[in-house]
């Protein structure tokens, strides 16, 4: 399962449903555009410190997915699919969206515009 930026500021913040959630996935998974999009949401943040030291703590427990050349064409398929379809999509969801299609993963997220990507599947809690 990938985390978009909220679930992972909601798990970070100790939503429980969303640990359980979690806690039932063989696999984590944290998109390196989500963990650049939550360092840029935490770097003005009153609670910076604690959010630094929890990733420094628990991001180990996550496999950190990279952005590769194949992921570049599956961003770029998505980008197409949903700009023919007039549903665009924001740009780094589009990146976590080709990164959760490339390793066969859901999305879990709230935010539903990932319904619209052919193929990917979506988690919400």
């Amino acid at each position: 399962m990938i985390l978009d930026t909220n679930a992972l500021s909601a798990f970070i913040d100790g939503d429980t449903v969303l640990g359980e959630v979690l806690s039932q996935q063989q696999r984590a998974a944290i998109p390196v555009i989500v963990l650049g999009e939550f360092r840029y949401g935490i770097a003005g943040s009153k609670y910076r410190s604690s959010y630094e030291q929890w990733l420094d703590i628990h991001l180990g427990d996550f496999e950190v997915l990279p952005v590769t050349a194949e992921t570049a064409t599956a961003y770029a398929s998505v980008r197409v699919a949903l700009k023919r379809a007039g549903t665009p999509i924001p740009a780094n969801d589009a990146w976590i969206a080709a990164l959760a299609l490339r390793h066969r993963l859901p999305v879990l997220s709230r935010d539903a515009h990932f319904d619209v990507v052919l193929g990917l599947q979506r988690v919400s809690w």
